[in-house]
């Protein structure tokens, strides 16, 4: 979890300490191992994830991972795929992509900024997930670092209970930051200056006593509050602690380890381990890693994967233990001789089943695709089905992944990360399987030719730009990278122009293109030019159409074609039940109507021909109209919350062979075309224009100017202050914390920080105010130059895209 910076540099230190590599790298200057795409190191920022696979604690020599038994779990060597991800918000699809096949999750803070904007955001998605977490207070050997009021900031901000593990220690009581001293353990740990990490001076509670009193007074205060805290939340602690006479210090270290195991587990987030480091140092690093191994959950104790089938669902395992009623398809398709009658398990013949998280196009070793198994074990040269595209591919080659180094694997066991090479068609949220017996060209039995898992929702692109190709015969090769970066990341767009034929490049903000733009030309080699960055605006029907029926007859690349079909649009209605059988595309609903009899003679019904199978009808028609309402007739801009209702009456609109799929496709797009320019003629077309959702931090002295300036010049509304946060962001289940009950043990250095706040008792915690508003797009471009004017250079802000809303007359004239 963001913030990507600390998380490179986190993510590198076991590995230096490992061996795996022998430098750590500079985040500022583009040099950490897991930062190895030409742009990361060029901007000093991760764009995409990055795969880094450990063994933790390192695996002795001649030793094997469960070569001994210990109740604490950090005693045995475990396997940790660790992923770095960015942190910037034009990149937060990256980050919820990651998420989606995680166990579990170390939020890392920065000790000077504190809690900020995005990782609230990130944390809420986390929680949608139900995703395990720690926290990593970072960057505690800077000026101006205060982990007393980020712990407080976890509480007011993040909504959980912080557990704090870990307290600062600092030389002299206000030197140099020197170690940690551990709460679980009640000792501290010290690391010398300038090493490598690996040397450790661990001092117990009694010669801490000796040597430091008053840092020996602060642990056991931590020591109390840590349990006190723990057994709001867990009765077996709090048994354990009335056993022990009410006496904190006499609890044993591997009761606090499992109670707080047992209160994370859950992923609700209402109670949040505190660790405390400078990973740059590696000071702090070793403890967080054992913490990974004794807190965060193996795959086994995560919830089941959830899936669909067809009108199947349920979760993974069930469906491998034939506790899913499946109804078998009686298609052809059905290999009737693997399975007996009725209740056969045709689920237990699945093998494997994967979801493609990531796709990379490496310069050496050709298309990575990324997965996590969920079931069985993926072996090389074994064949895969892709549920999505209804494709077989060959997993030629297995990586386990190092950043950007790689080692190659026979298998990938379930619960495992690993990288599948070559694949030629998968892509980012595809669903793999393998299944005994499979036809290569058919695959598994229906519905298991549908098996997905929960796909990755991918959101609307807000931003677009013209690429234009430097000649006609570059034109092909333009096509093809595109189309491998569209693989790499769902979030991107491209389409074509109908009247101009340029090809248009859509992103999520102005920093993804110009990435895509960087990595097209300088990656890629590409010999073409992107146009200025635009905003995408959408055009809405605001009234219902009549039916046109277009008929197309002439001649369709090369072949005669011949089809009809009828049309009317109307504006989307979530209520309307008819919605039910509609295929949802871009943010519009196509319904499509087959009539087999004839309307004026109820007792004649025709069929289709053999050649132009009924799925195959409808999959014409509707990328027909798909197309039509790809461009509006108001400002050439796409449709958006449109209901196209088509209507093929095989009486009319069938002529034998000449009524194919292209021709088909021709007249659903004119029917729908024309019915779209009557409600333009009748003024029924609006425009709308996207509208952010924006978190604005900043000095509580600059919220004024910030929120005139929002409400007054930019048309915004602003939602909330301070700490006013809506309940879609941390679920109506959450309560506030109460600020002044959490512990934090005292910063040394809070009074001499720029902003001069001691006061870590009330709501107002923390150096910077949160002002959440919704912003239309168009305001927003270039805000962040604005914004530091405002603030004097210390103000920030994310948004996300929330809904597209109508443009009044006077915005319309200046788009």
């Amino acid at each position: 979890m963001p913030r990507s910076k600390e998380l490179e540099i986190l993510a590198l230190s076991p590995i230096l300490m490992l061996g795996v590599t022998r430098r750590i790298g500079d985040v500022d200057d583009g040099s950490t191992v897991t930062d190895f795409l030409p742009a990361e190191r060029a901007r000093g920022i991760t764009i995409q994830s990055a795969a880094v696979t450990l063994h933790w604690p390192p695996i002795q020599h001649g030793s094997s991972e469960d070569s001994t038994e210990s109740a604490q779990k950090s005693r045995v060597s475990h396997t940790i795929n660790l992923i770095d991800t960015p942190g910037h918000a034009d990149f937060t699809f990256e980050v919820l992509r990651s998420l989606r096949i995680l166990d579990g999750a170390i939020c890392v803070l920065d000790g000077v900024a504190g809690v900020e904007a995005q990782t609230e955001k990130v944390w809420a998605q986390a929680n949608l997930y139900s995703i395990p977490r720690i926290a990593f207070v970072n960057k505690l050997d800077r000026d101006g670092a205060a982990f007393g009021r980020t712990v407080k900031e976890i509480g007011s901000r993040l909504r959980g209970w912080p557990a704090v593990c870990q307290i600062p220690w600092w030389e002299g009581g206000k030197g140099r930051f020197q170690g940690v001293g551990d709460a679980v353990e009640l000792c501290a740990l010290k690391w010398t200056e300038g090493g490598d990490g690996k040397a450790i001076q661990k001092c117990s509670l009694d010669s801490l006593k000796e040597t430091d009193q008053k840092f020996a007074a602060e642990l056991r205060k931590a020591r109390l509050a840590l349990v006190e805290v723990l057994c709001e939340f867990d009765e077996h602690l709090l048994t354990t602690w009335l056993e022990c006479d009410d006496d904190p210090m006499a609890i044993a270290p591997q009761a606090i380890r499992d109670s707080l195991r047992r209160c994370i587990i859950d992923g609700s987030g209402r109670l949040i381990p505190v660790f405390a480091g400078a990973s740059f140092r590696n000071i702090g690093v070793q403890p967080l890693l054992d913490a990974v191994d004794d807190l965060l959950p193996d795959p086994n104790e995560r919830p089941p994967a959830e899936i669909t089938a067809g009108s199947l669902k349920g979760t993974l395992p069930d469906l491998l233990n034939g506790k899913l009623q499946i109804q078998q398809s009686k298609s052809s398709k059905q290999p009737k001789r693997l399975h007996g009658p009725g209740s056969a398990n045709i689920g237990g013949n699945i093998e494997s089943c994967a979801l493609a998280f990531k796709v990379v196009n490496d310069p050496k070793r050709g298309v990575l695709v990324y997965v996590r198994v969920y079931s069985g074990t993926l072996n090389r040269n074994s064949a895969l089905w892709n549920t999505s595209l209804h494709v077989t591919e060959r997993a030629g080659r297995l990586l386990q992944m190092y950043a950007s180094d790689a080692e190659e694997i026979q298998s990938i066991s379930a619960g495992q990360i690993g990288v599948i090479v070559g694949l030629k068609h998968a892509r980012t949220g595809d669903t793999l399987i393998t299944y005994t017996g499979s036809n290569p060209k058919t695959g598994p039995p229906a519905p298991l030719d549908n098996l997905h898992l929960r796909p990755i929702e991918v959101p609307p692109p807000v931003f677009f730009a013209a690429i234009e190709p430097h000649s006609i015969s570059e034109e092909k090769n333009v096509e093809q990278i595109l189309a491998l970066l569209l693989r790499e990341d769902p979030s991107l767009h491209v389409s074509v122009d109908d009247e101009s034929g340029q090809m248009l490049l859509s992103g999520m903000g102005e920093l993804h293109l110009e990435i895509a733009r960087d990595r097209l030309v300088n990656d890629f080699k590409a010999k073409a030019t992107m146009g200025s960055i635009e905003i995408g605006y959408r055009e809405c029907v605001q009234s219902s159409s009549t039916t046109h029926h277009s008929l197309i007859d002439r001649e369709i690349a090369g072949k005669k074609g011949k089809a009809g079909c009828a049309a009317f649009v109307e504006p989307v209605d979530m209520m309307n039940t008819s919605l039910i059988d509609a295929t949802e595309r871009d943010g519009n609903f196509i319904t499509v109507n087959v009539e087999m009899v004839d309307p004026e003679d109820r007792h004649t019904a025709y069929s289709l021909p053999q050649e132009l199978p009924l799925s195959e009808l409808r999959t014409a028609l509707i990328n027909g109209a798909s197309a039509a309402l790809a461009r509006g007739p108001r400002r050439r801009f796409p449709m958006t919350s449109t209901h196209a209702n088509l209507t093929f009456l095989v009486s009319r609109d069938l002529f034998g062979k000449d009524t194919h799929p292209a021709a088909l496709s021709s007249a659903a797009h004119q029917a729908v075309q024309t019915a779209l320019k009557e409600t333009f003629d009748n003024d029924s077309i609006s425009l709308m224009e996207p509208v952010m959702d924006v978190v604005i931090s900043c000095d509580e002295g600059n919220m004024g100017n910030i929120v005139h300036d929002i409400s007054s010049a930019r048309g915004g509304h602003v939602i909330s202050l301070g700490d006013e946060e809506a309940t879609e962001t941390t679920g109506d289940y959450e309560k506030a914390v109460d600020v002044s009950r959490i512990y934090a043990p005292p910063d040394p250095f809070a009074g001499s920080t720029q902003f001069g706040n001691d006061d870590l008792s009330g709501a107002n915690v923390g150096q910077q105010r949160h002002i959440r508003a919704r912003v239309p797009l168009k305001e927003m471009v270039g805000y962040l130059k604005h914004l530091r004017s405002l603030t004097g250079g210390r103000g920030t802000f994310v948004m996300a895209f929330e809904k597209f809303e109508r443009v009044s007359g006077p915005r319309e004239r200046d788009v």
